[in-house]
């Protein structure tokens, strides 16, 4: 009985991941608000019974996907940053977080698609300000414990206010990727923003 419990347990959690990462397809592809459950069902090839057994809701589905995407990035950021030891090698740990960041065009897409649907709703507001004060939390944590050993510019305030500074770069460059499609060049706004950022023009440490 307790076997049967856990095969059918991994089956769910196959089936979910299965659905998400079908769902982020089409969203990438069509945009949250010309999407149907069936089209999500066929990508993923499952039945609409499959689809009810996990979520409630398209909007159910597409939190799910926002937050899974979104908690893995703040992550990888905070891994990013945390490789270079009590020191903070600023254009090291600059390469590697705008690796992380950037990702791909389809995240960008559907991401503004989640941000889009965020204003109009304020739940759905909240949870998404909810990760960002997680990705800068991260961010200000790394940058926390290189105080004293990583000089910040003083005009950011601290590293609160670094923080919230790599955050809105990056939504400024993106805002430019998904008009473009151009990475490369994105990938380098980025780079030489977050370096200017976090590197002390002769301000005092963090």
């Amino acid at each position: 009985m307790e076997e049967t419990a856990k095969r059918v347990t991994r089956r769910r959690v196959r089936t979910r991941a299965r659905l998400l990462d079908a769902a982020f397809e089409v969203f990438a592809v069509k945009g949250f608000g010309r999407v149907s459950i069936e089209e999500i069902c066929e990508a993923a090839g499952y039945s609409r019974g499959a689809f009810y057994s996990n979520f409630a809701t398209l909007d159910e589905l597409f939190f799910a996907l926002y937050r899974e995407r979104a908690d893995l990035i703040a992550s990888q950021v905070a891994e990013a940053l945390a490789q270079d030891g009590p020191d903070l090698d600023v254009p090291a740990s600059v390469d590697r977080v705008t690796e992380v960041l950037l990702l791909d065009v389809d995240w960008l897409l559907v991401k503004t698609d989640f941000l889009v649907h965020a204003a109009r709703d304020a739940e759905v507001a909240r949870a998404l300000l909810d990760h960002r004060t997680r990705l800068r939390e991260a961010i200000a944590d790394r940058l926390r414990r290189a105080r004293g050993h990583t000089a910040l510019p003083a005009v950011l305030g601290g590293v609160d206010g670094a923080a919230h500074a790599v955050v809105a770069a990056y939504d400024g460059v993106t805002t430019q990727l998904l008009l473009d499609k151009d990475v490369e060049t994105a990938r380098g706004w980025l780079k030489r923003l977050l370096t200017a950022l976090l590197t002390d023009g002769g301000g005092t440490p963090g």
